[in-house]
């Protein structure tokens, strides 16, 4: 864990109550796509932690919600603006277990930790097929990045609830009952009834599920994210927030 000053290059509303911060900064301890990073916000003593959505050299961009006071005073944020912010947090996706015929699955927000990791598949040659699910098309914000990296080999298709796009339904509609036999490796982010309901439908197919769930520190000193795992209590924000899917124990759903 390392904490850092980065400055902010760009903040702006994506619809649906989403924004994208461009933060430029050390971003070396940001090794790997679906980990994430703790930013300290003025008058607040929790920091807000927020998924990593694409890292470079000197820069890291994130996609957050505005679902309180904290997010809606980070939507505030004009470029220059100094952040605090922990970086080396957590575990992410193991890109090296994919296979060459990976699925991604994601739903709502969920869906902006996962891009990172199908930018990482798509240009390595290993072809992601890429399934999202949102509740109507005003939510499906990440749509146009994700359907640039088609021109590298991945396939996108969408649901939605109210069928305002793609099909109608939920993101597990979208998997045909022989599909998980023709995949590697299943990545996958969103809310834990569809993670749950995902991995009954692909009992067979090994993968990682990223959690989501409130943290207090971000680092692992209060256990307060803590979930019940095949190996015991294990803390989303120290051992995960990326798990394999085979330990999860679904009774904190």
């Amino acid at each position: 864990m390392r904490q850092n000053l980065f400055a902010v290059a760009e903040n702006r509303p994506l619809g649906a109550g989403l924004f994208r911060m461009e933060l430029e900064g050390d971003t070396r301890d940001i090794r790997a796509d679906g980990s994430f990073i703790d930013i300290a916000v003025p008058g607040k003593y929790l920091r807000r932690p927020i998924s990593v959505y694409q890292v470079r050299p000197g820069r890291v961009t994130i996609v957050y919600k505005t679902v309180g006071d904290g997010t809606a005073r980070m939507s505030e944020w004009k470029p220059g603006t100094v952040a605090n912010v922990l970086t080396g947090l957590g575990r992410g996706y193991d890109a090296g277990r994919s296979g060459n015929r990976p699925l991604i699955a994601g739903g709502g927000y969920g869906a902006a930790s996962l891009y990172g990791l199908t930018r990482t598949l798509a240009l390595s040659g290993r072809n992601p097929s890429v399934i999202l699910g949102f509740d109507n098309r005003d939510e499906a914000v990440f749509l146009m990045d994700y359907i640039a990296l088609m021109e590298f080999g991945a396939t996108v298709r969408i649901a939605t609830r109210d069928g305002s796009a793609g099909a109608r339904g939920l993101v597990t509609d979208l998997l045909g009952t022989q599909d998980p036999e023709k995949y590697t490796f299943l990545y996958a982010c969103g809310p834990l009834p569809m993670l749950r309901a995902l991995g009954e439908k692909t009992a067979v197919l090994p993968g990682q599920f990223s959690l989501e769930a409130r943290m207090g520190c971000g680092f692992g000193a209060c256990m307060g994210c803590s979930i019940p795992t095949t190996r015991g209590a294990a803390r989303v924000c120290k051992e995960g927030p990326v798990f394999d899917k085979g330990e999860i124990l679904w009774t904190q759903e």
